[in-house]
């Protein structure tokens, strides 16, 4: 006889404020954003500052919009976000993590797409620290046997 194995899966809820936004925070680095999304036309603030003007770079809004393009919901949210810590780079990352999560906690339907994208991880890798002896974390330096 075989067991019949049941699958236990964790019902997701939609988690809105009053203001009917939902909050996720995203890490990357050493960068911490806050993020608040709601229905909308698309607008992107970061710091209260245009997503154009605080991310110049086009690589770097193009990594904050992967979310919205994995889940077909391109200009569809308003997104108000807050980061600080680290460099522009993982700002971006911790801003793309942040989105994805509160686009996860706003529309519970976009979790496995989000999940199958690799949004909703948290990205591990820190600087290396330095040691004793060396130039930097690895780098030592030039030997010389005379």
């Amino acid at each position: 006889m075989t067991a019949v194995a049941t699958e236990t899966v964790k019902e997701r809820k939609q988690v809105v404020d009053k203001l009917g936004r939902s909050y996720a925070t995203g890490r990357r680095k050493d960068a911490t954003a806050r993020a608040w999304v709601k229905p909308g036309k698309g607008v992107i603030t970061v710091n209260g500052r245009e997503i154009t003007t605080y991310f110049a770079r086009p690589v770097l809004r193009m990594i904050i919009n992967q979310p919205f393009v994995a889940v077909r919901a391109t200009g569809a949210y308003d997104v108000n976000v807050t980061v600080a810590g680290g460099g522009l780079s993982g700002q971006a990352g911790a801003v793309r993590h942040a989105i994805s999560r509160a686009l996860d906690r706003h529309n519970p339907e976009f979790h496995t797409v989000l999940r199958q994208g690799g949004f909703l991880t948290r990205d591990s890798r820190v600087v290396e620290r330095k040691k004793y002896g060396r130039k930097k974390a690895r780098k030592s330096f030039q030997f010389s046997k005379r």
